[in-house]
């Protein structure tokens, strides 16, 4: 069974820094695409940032410069450093990814249980 568990969300000042991790486990044959997604209050999940496998990078203009998304394949591992924390960062956030378990069967689309961040002084 696949899971993903994320880790490292808390409590940061406006200006500080916060690093998330994102473990893939289980049965997995593959994963291309792993993303980390938000959802402020009241609002809509939204995509945060997102790696391919052979490291491409995609993110939201509202992270840019701020935020840097990495991964470690061989761990199955997805991390997202954000820097410059804002109070608008303040959400709870998701990886996620769509996972192959085998050479066999079509991509499922997997979501860790979310972990809170909240940027306030």
């Amino acid at each position: 069974q696949v899971q993903l568990v994320e880790s490292g969300g808390g409590l940061v000042q406006p200006g500080g820094s916060l690093r998330l991790s994102c473990v893939a486990s289980g049965s997995i044959f593959s994963i291309n695409v792993m993303a980390w997604y938000r959802q402020a209050p009241g609002k809509q999940r939204e995509l945060v940032t997102a790696i391919t496998s052979g490291g491409s990078t995609h993110y939201a203009d509202s992270v840019k410069g701020r935020f840097t998304i990495s991964r470690d394949n061989a761990k199955n591992t997805v991390y997202l450093q954000m820097n410059s924390l804002k109070p608008e960062d303040t959400a709870v956030y998701y990886c996620q990814a769509p996972i192959r378990v085998s050479l066999s069967q079509y991509e499922r689309n997997y979501w860790g249980q979310g972990t809170q961040v909240t940027v306030s002084s």
